[in-house]
């Protein structure tokens, strides 16, 4: 459609769309799980036992919120970006794992599945050149 046809040489646009939108919801989700303290900690970092480890929950609730929470921001700006991409990648994974084990069903896990791909895709496709990352 032309109309449509010259929005591709937006596409560095695009992807900062997806990083701004992506980025203020995992800090949105993640800040909260941050200042919950230990006890959230604990109680996030035990999704871990879906991944086979059951040592640490707290130390692995707090990766997990700062992951989103950082994670988010360093999303937002663009700094550190694969690296990000990575550890919010495997912190869906667990969070559907988690979803998928307390009998929630796929429709339960389907959101950190669709955040999982995501995170998977813009791994290879990098932060685009409005980053701080940017080449």
């Amino acid at each position: 459609m032309a109309l449509l046809g010259n929005l591709g040489n937006y596409k560095n646009f695009g992807l900062l769309i997806i990083r701004i939108g992506l980025g203020i919801m995992f800090i949105y989700h993640g800040y909260p799980k941050l200042i919950g303290g230990t006890e959230s900690w604990k109680h996030l970092g035990a999704s871990m036992k879906y991944v086979g480890i059951h040592f640490w929950p707290v130390v692995w609730g707090l990766l997990a919120a700062v992951t989103e929470c950082f994670g988010g921001f360093l999303l937002i700006i663009g700094l550190a970006f694969r690296p990000v991409c990575i550890l919010l990648f495997v912190n869906m994974i667990v969070a559907a794992l988690m979803h998928l084990g307390t009998s929630g069903g796929l429709g339960d896990a389907a959101h950190a599945i669709e955040d999982a791909v995501m995170f998977a895709g813009l791994i290879f496709i990098g932060p685009g050149k409005y980053s701080v990352d940017k080449k």
